[in-house]
């Protein structure tokens, strides 16, 4: 491999001057001849190569990834069909499998074998017909002769290129296929890269357009490093940086201006090497002088200091070649949805659940490369000045709303992973803090969740510490020893509410809170508003485009608002039963919570009732005398209510890091609310004993006696 490196640069240098030397010496016909051959040599050079290595390929037995990758393979039902007819069924699969790889390599061959010949034919055409007679005063023949030399130099490199591919090909054969990850991957040895590193770069052509172009931007930036390096010691670089910037301009112009070819070589070469080195002796004399003049600014304390600076651990790095490991070996790292752990899955696994979740809710439309979101910032814009010129909208809030093309991108569908449920099922979530959409949608969600909060204050909880308060003052007057627990889940509420019906929920609460305006906007206005943020709703996921025609998406602020607008409007025939049984009804979003004194029969009868109040919901229930909701454990001892704190068996117990980007005050609150929890009267043991689950410390056995001493 090394030797082949070393003549493939040989190789290039020497169809660089035969180059050079055609272009002196060629009449304007062979040079036109040349500019008209060259992007069809190039063009040819890869349909070459792609057809040599697909031979190969046939050879070794390795078929291309889209070839290999098909599979023809359905499950068969043992317990129905016997083992002998299934073993037959999934050896006639196999068969179809390498039928079909094999019909579709031989015809993936031939049609690079017909581009290659195609190609080859065109070529040597122009080739033979290449210019020989002398034209208008110019001499032909050297033309001809040197454009021969170079040709056949050109064909000697493109043919070093592909046996190269092809000898890396062979690698991948001994070595094992790739795309196994059973099979350990063997990279080459440490000598070996040592050896090849050894070689320098392969040969780099003498472009002074190129190396102009570079000249001055690669010496500014040399330039920042260096005053970056002096500034970090508190040290002004000052003139000398000025003075060494200028000599090494000066010095790099020299030695780029250095002709490639030198007529009299042996003669300047020692002239030349001399030269070189007097300008490398000085230019370090430079830096040095230069390092000396502004170290003496500094003490010696400091320059202890900069000796013993430990290198700093390039997290960045570390943190993108796992993410080219996982990429490479087909595997998604995720944080779950709750648990606060990472999930390890296969990308087949999420493609396949999030297929067949789209499939079960048919709210997604898929548009599969048609990018919607030039159009999407075209129509968002044209709407809010439609408003504007209505006046539906007054101006500041049309500048508030309106959007710029550069500022705003399509949002995008990824999964969480419910690590605490069976079968770990995906959540989906529509990020789109920068949707064109999502800033109408964040300001109608300020307007109208503070008259939501305002309306269902009676049915709805927003912490487990409000649920057990009032679960606690319930159950003294009516917990009894009958009472059950029933705990109800919505099933995809956000993605299965009508969008239509969602919207008219919104309108249903202002009327409930007999409202003609909110702020300065009317009712319709509103309407009109929420209806555009529904009915646009898209994002890309895996390579395609889609548009979600029912439900909203989970990640836009008006989604919550408006799912839980229709529960309550939903629920309201339920809160009033259960109300009227004598028990007791909160909601927590898409999680019910009932506490009543029926038989279970009679209680599940009730839940098919409900299921059948509204096709767009579907609720699965869990009872028993004891339930888990929220973060609490909840239990009916003979009649008496006991409480304590719930964490699921996934669960990590650990929060924010300290030194996280989050406020202060955030990290301050966590162990404020957690102690608070843990001293909450309204838990059934003792809070002493909540510390250690609540905070999840290494020093809970000190932190008790601590509090057991002060009493």
């Amino acid at each position: 491999m090394a030797q082949s490196r070393i003549q493939l640069a040989k190789v290039q240098m020497e169809e660089y001057k035969a180059l050079e030397d055609f272009e002196q010496i060629a009449s304007p016909a062979q040079w036109s001849i040349h500019l008209v051959l060259k992007p069809k040599i190039k063009n040819w050079s890869t349909k070459n190569k792609n057809y040599q290595i697909l031979s190969k390929r046939v050879e070794l037995d390795m078929p291309p990834k889209f070839i290999e990758k098909v599979d023809f393979s359905f499950k068969v039902d043992e317990s129905i069909i016997s083992q002998d007819e299934a073993q037959a069924t999934y050896n006639e699969m196999r068969q179809i499998t390498k039928e079909f790889r094999t019909q579709a390599m031989k015809l993936y061959v031939q049609s690079a074998a017909r581009e290659n010949e195609i190609l080859s034919n065109e070529i040597t055409g122009i080739v033979e017909r290449f210019p020989q007679e002398n034209d208008d005063g110019f001499d032909a023949e050297p033309g001809f002769a040197a454009f021969k030399q170079y040709h056949e130099l050109r064909q000697k490199r493109m043919k070093l290129e592909t046996e190269q591919s092809m000898h890396f090909l062979f690698e991948q054969q001994v070595e094992g296929d790739t795309n196994n990850p059973e099979e350990e991957i063997i990279a080459p040895t440490v000598i070996q890269e040592h050896e090849l590193l050894k070689l320098g770069p392969k040969f780099i052509f003498n472009d002074p357009k190129t190396a102009a172009r570079r000249h001055t931007i690669e010496l500014a930036t040399l330039k920042r490093k260096i005053e970056n390096c002096f500034l970090r010691k508190k040290v002004s670089p000052g003139r000398p940086l000025e003075q060494f910037m200028a000599e090494l301009d000066v010095l790099l112009q020299t030695l780029h201006n250095v002709p490639t070819t030198i007529v009299n070589l042996n003669k300047d070469k020692t002239i030349g090497i001399q030269t070189n080195q007097n300008d490398i002796i000085e230019l370090k004399n430079n830096i040095t002088e230069l390092i000396n003049s502004q170290a003496s600014q500094v003490n010696q304390f400091q320059i202890m200091n900069i000796v013993k600076v430990k290198k700093k651990k390039n997290y960045g790095r570390l943190v993108k070649r796992l993410r080219h490991k996982f990429k490479l070996a087909n595997i998604i790292l995720q944080k779950s949805e709750k648990s606060k752990v990472f999930h390890l899955g296969k990308v087949e696994d999420y493609r396949k659940k999030s297929l067949e979740y789209m499939e079960k809710t048919q709210a997604y439309k898929c548009l599969e490369n048609e990018d919607p979101l030039p159009d999407l910032i075209q129509r968002t814009n044209k709407y809010l000045l439609d408003l504007r010129l209505a006046k539906w909208i007054t101006q500041k809030q049309y500048e508030l709303l309106s959007i710029k093309p550069n500022e705003v991108e399509l949002a995008h569908l990824y999964y969480l992973p419910k690590a605490h449920k069976p079968d770990t099922p995906l959540r989906p979530i529509i990020s789109g803090l920068k949707h064109p959409t999502n800033k109408i949608s964040k300001f109608l969600d300020d307007l109208l969740r503070p008259l939501f909060d305002k309306m269902a204050q009676e049915t709805t909880v927003t912490s487990g510490f409000e649920l057990v308060k009032k679960l606690n003052e319930w159950s003294i007057v009516n917990m009894n020893q009958n009472n059950i627990f029933c705990t109800i889940d919505v099933i995809d509420l956000y993605t299965m509410i009508p969008q239509i019906e969602g919207v008219l929920s919104l309108k249903r609460m202002l009327d409930y809170l007999k409202l003609k305006k909110v702020g300065n906007l009317k009712i319709e206005t509103i309407i009109r508003l929420s209806r555009f943020v529904m009915q646009n709703n898209y994002f890309s996921y895996d390579g395609q485009f889609y548009h979600q025609i029912r439900g909203g998406a989970m990640g836009s602020p008006l989604t919550l608002t408006m799912a839980n607008c229709y529960m309550f409007f939903f629920e309201r025939t339920i809160a009033k039963q259960i109300k009227n049984g004598g028990g007791l009804y909160f909601r927590y979003i898409d999680d019910l919570f009932i506490v009543i004194n029926w038989p279970v029969r009679h209680l599940l009868k009730q839940i098919d009732r409900w299921n059948k109040l509204d096709e767009n919901i579907q609720l699965r229930a869990n009872i028993g005398s004891f339930t888990n909701f929220l973060d609490l454990y909840m239990e009916n001892r003979d009649g008496t209510l006991f409480t304590t704190v719930y964490q699921k068996p996934s669960y990590e117990p650990y929060y924010l890091p300290f030194n996280s980007i989050h406020p202060s005050h955030m990290k301050k609150n966590i162990p404020f609310t957690m102690l608070l929890r843990a001293f909450s009267k309204y838990f059934g043991e003792s809070p002493i004993n909540e510390i250690m689950p609540i905070l999840g410390t290494r020093n809970v056995k000190n932190l008790q006696r601590r509090l057991i001493h002060n009493g």
